[in-house]
Formats: structure tokens, sequence, C-alpha cells
């Protein structure tokens, strides 16, 4: 009973926090940029092509978007002593908020403008890709600014 008592306690305290707009000022963080982080396995024998498409075809496009406003940074990460399912590579790519639906496709639409592509071809191009590696997820998390 104590227990209950403490978390509907907890969870009204919680809800007037969230609720007041006065004591949400008071948090110890400021939101910050979103990154998204593609986990990619890259398949055996396919480590130099693939690290050469990056270099290549998808740095040039990463450097396009940042010029472009879309991209504020972007990364590649190699997983150390790689375990289990876990990735070989993460990609990962800072925007400066969360985008929506809308923002999305006028980023793709001016990426296919850009490099000659359509959606058609783009997915073309990414199935070619998939002969080298395998897509395990992407995941976006926004970074907390502690004060």
């Amino acid at each position: 009973m104590k227990m209950m008592k403490s978390l509907i306690i907890g969870a009204t305290m919680m809800a007037a926090t969230l609720a007041n707009p006065a004591m949400a000022e008071e948090t110890p963080y400021t939101l910050g940029t979103v990154w998204e982080a593609s986990r990619i396995d890259v398949l055996p024998g396919q480590g130099p092509n693939y690290i050469e498409y990056l270099a290549a075809t998808w740095k040039k496009n990463m450097e396009t978007l940042k010029a472009e406003g879309y991209v504020v940074s972007y990364r590649v990460l190699a997983t150390n002593h790689r375990r289990g399912d876990e990735p070989d590579l993460i990609l990962l790519i800072e925007f400066r908020d969360y985008q929506t639906v809308a923002q999305i496709e006028a980023r793709r639409a001016r990426m296919n403008e850009l490099t000659g592509q359509t959606n058609r071809s783009a997915a073309a191009a990414s199935a070619e890709r998939g002969k080298m590696r395998e897509e395990l997820g992407t995941t976006q998390y926004q970074e907390l600014i502690l004060k």
C-alpha cells in the first residue's frame, strides 16, 4: 500500500511539473540537436567496398546536405571488439531538430535534384548497396545539454 501511495504521489508530482511551464523551465538541461544513428553490418568481404562508398558518395551527399542546411554534422563510427549482433559501423547524422514528414520529403527531393536521381533510382542504388551491407536499424536521439 505504501509503495502504491508513493507511486501515485510521484506520478502526480511529475504531471504537475510537466504541466507547469514555470517548473519546466527549471529543468537542469536544455534540448539540443537530434542525432540519427544507423547501425550497419558490413557483409563478409565487402568492408573495403562499403568504406569506399562511404568515403565517396555518402560523404559527398552529407556535405551537400550540410551546405543546404539540412544536416549539422555527420560521423562514421567503427565498433571495436564487436560482439554478437552488434553493428560493424554506426552512421551518425546530426540535425538541428526533429524533422516532419514534409521536411524529410523536401530534403529527399532536393537531394534527388542535386544528384540527378529519382526516388526509384535512389531506391535501386540502396538495393545495390544491400550487396555490401545489412541495415540493422536506425534510432534517433536528442542531446540534453546540461546546465
